[in-house]
């Protein structure tokens, strides 16, 4: 069956297009911690002028799922991939989390209905509005 979801869907993983397109045109540069493949184009496309580059998850296509030097491989930011230099994270670039939105781990900002403590208390300076009358 999971043939049949990477045939109409991509958020299971590549699609059978984007896997036969790979296979044509891609070259593996490099596989990062999570098991994600990264691509670049034989060839620089030329309409654009620059070669392309895309990545092909391990599982569940997750876009927060890639790791600093890879993002800036992608985005063209770096021309080297992670696996030509020795790349190591910056001290304010934090290690990957799961997205936990929509989860019980979301974050819940103080006074949310859904927050595990109660709303905090309002001012003394506050009056509840009464209609006239």
């Amino acid at each position: 069956m999971i043939w049949l979801a990477r045939l109409f869907s991509w958020w299971h993983g590549a699609t059978l297009n984007t896997l036969f397109h790979t296979l044509l045109f891609g070259k593996l540069v490099g596989t990062d911690e999570y098991g994600n493949r990264y691509y670049r184009s034989r060839r620089k496309s030329k309409a654009l002028g620059f070669e392309r580059r895309w990545v092909i998850y391990n599982g569940e296509s997750e876009g927060s799922l890639t790791p600093t030097g890879w993002y800036g491989w992608l985005h063209h930011t770096t021309d080297v991939p992670p696996t030509e230099e020795s790349y190591t994270a910056r001290d304010w670039q934090l290690p990957y989390r799961p997205n936990s939105t929509g989860t019980p781990q979301a974050w819940r900002p103080p006074g949310s209905m859904l927050a595990a403590n109660a709303r905090p208390r309002v001012s003394a300076d506050y009056e509840a509005w009464t209609p006239e009358g």
